[in-house]
Order: structure tokens, then C-alpha cells, then sequence
């Protein structure tokens, strides 16, 4: 049975007080979702105050982002190696922020998964489709195309080590989300893809939703056979609102 991960990306917002506050809400109510993975994934500079302030506590943290290399004259990455220096359990790799806006491709993507599980985090891997795409009637395609990167470089056992994320870009801070049957499809999707080369992989590996999940609708979201809990965006940054995604999972 596939644990339920709630896990959430706080992208490029924080401050020191106002994070302070955010774990505070988020530590004291954790214990209501006890069968629920959390985690929450900081901006690099809130690592050091987040892993400090959760040692001993229920929730895990990560990081939004990763290097594929493992040091050298690389201008503001930062490493598997580093992050291990603060405890980091997950490393999200390939949000669609990233790819979009950054112009990281399938391939470099791939790299960075393998950097993570070299250096003994967690991948999120996050693939999804534009709105643009599913229109077309190809989100399946990108799917795989995304997914077969990472297979083709490090083989379908890796996954065994990882998360994947289906993330549909157009639901992305947009308000807009996935109904939970066209979410349910693509996870299904997916794992049927992956049971096609391994079913233990298939079997084992947790799919999260990431597309304005909320408090109102996880409990469906998360009631579907594939789903395994969600990458959340915006509703991460309210304890309140996260708790009660998280319960949703209990």
C-alpha cells in the first residue's frame, strides 16, 4: 500500500520571520495527518532555518531545484553534496517553471535526476503538459517523452528511489484543476507505462497531482487509485490550508 506524500514548493517566496511562523502552524498540526507523508521544499537560502527548526519533527524537507554536477566552476548551483550537509530528503527536479522559463530540457532534466539519487536524495521528478499540448490530444506522448528520458539514462529501477509528479502546466497557479477523473487517466497512464518494464517499479513508485490543489478538493483527488498525494504550490505558503490537504491524505 503507497503512502500518501503531501509534499509543498514554496517556490520564490519566504523571509525568515514569515517561514518561522509557516513551520510553527505547520509542526504543531502534523500530528493529525500521522499516516501522511509531509514535506515542504524551501528556497536554497530558508534550507539551513528550515532544517533546523523541523530536526525531530514528523515533516521532511527538500529542495526545489538541484545541480547535475557535483561542484566546480558552476556560478549559483548548488549540489546533491550541499544539500546532504543539511539533512535534505527530496530534490524536486524538472518543475515546469524550470523547463518553461529556464529552458531545461528532457535531457538535462534526466542529468539531474541522476545527480539527486547519486548524491542519496529523493527526486521529484515533475512531468506534465501545456494546455497547448492537451489540446492537441498529446499529452500522453509528452508524458512519455519526459519520463523515457530519465528511464533511457539511469533504467526504470531508479524510479524505485524516486517520486514522480504529474503536473498539467495549464492548472499551475492558474486556479484552474485537473477534474480528478482527466488526473486519475494520466496517472494511470503513467503507471501503466512503467509496468509495461517493471511492475514491482509500478507497483512501488508514488505519483503525486501538482496543479491548485486545496483544501476543497484533495480528498477527491486523493481518494483516485493512482493518486499518492500531491506537489503543492500557493496553498503550501498557508499552514492552515496545507494541514487540511494533508488530512485529506489521512
Amino acid at each position: 500500500m503507497r503512502q500518501i506524500l503531501v509534499a509543498g514548493n514554496w517556490k520564490l517566496n519566504g523571509s525568515r520571520d514569515s517561514i518561522e511562523q509557516l513551520l510553527s502552524g505547520i509542526v504543531a498540526g502534523a500530528g493529525a495527518a500521522a499516516n501522511v507523508q509531509i514535506a515542504v521544499c524551501p528556497p536554497f537560502v530558508y534550507i539551513p532555518q528550515v532544517a533546523e527548526r523541523l530536526a525531530g519533527s514528523p515533516v521532511a524537507w527538500g529542495s526545489q531545484d538541484i545541480s547535475d554536477q557535483d561542484s566546480g566552476a558552476f556560478t549559483g548551483e548548488v549540489s546533491a553534496s550541499m544539500l546532504n550537509d543539511f539533512n535534505c530528503k527530496y530534490a524536486i527536479v524538472g518543475h515546469s517553471e524550470r523547463r518553461s522559463l529556464y529552458a531545461e530540457d528532457d535531457a538535462f532534466t534526466a542529468r539531474k535526476f541522476a545527480a539527486a539519487r547519486k548524491g542519496g536524495l529523493i527526486p521529484i521528478l515533475c512531468v506534465g503538459e501545456t494546455l497547448e499540448e492537451r489540446e492537441q490530444g498529446v499529452t500522453e506522448s509528452v508524458v512519455a517523452r519526459q519520463l523515457d528520458a530519465v528511464i533511457e539514462l539511469e533504467g526504470v529501477a531508479a524510479l524505485n528511489d524516486a517520486v514522480i509528479a504529474y503536473e498539467p502546466v495549464w492548472a499551475i497557479g492558474t486556479g484552474k484543476t485537473a477534474t480528478p477523473q482527466q488526473a486519475q487517466d494520466v496517472h494511470a497512464f503513467i503507471r501503466g507505462k512503467l509496468a509495461e518494464l517493471n511492475v514491482g517499479v509500478a507497483d512501488k513508485v508514488q505519483i503525486l497531482y501538482g496543479g491548485s490543489v486545496k483544501g476543497a478538493n484533495a480528498a477527491e483527488l486523493f481518494a483516485m487509485a493512482d493518486i499518492d498525494g500531491g506537489l503543492i504550490g500557493g496553498a503550501s505558503l498557508d499552514a492552515n490550508e496545507f494541514l487540511k490537504i494533508c488530512s485529506a491524505g489521512a
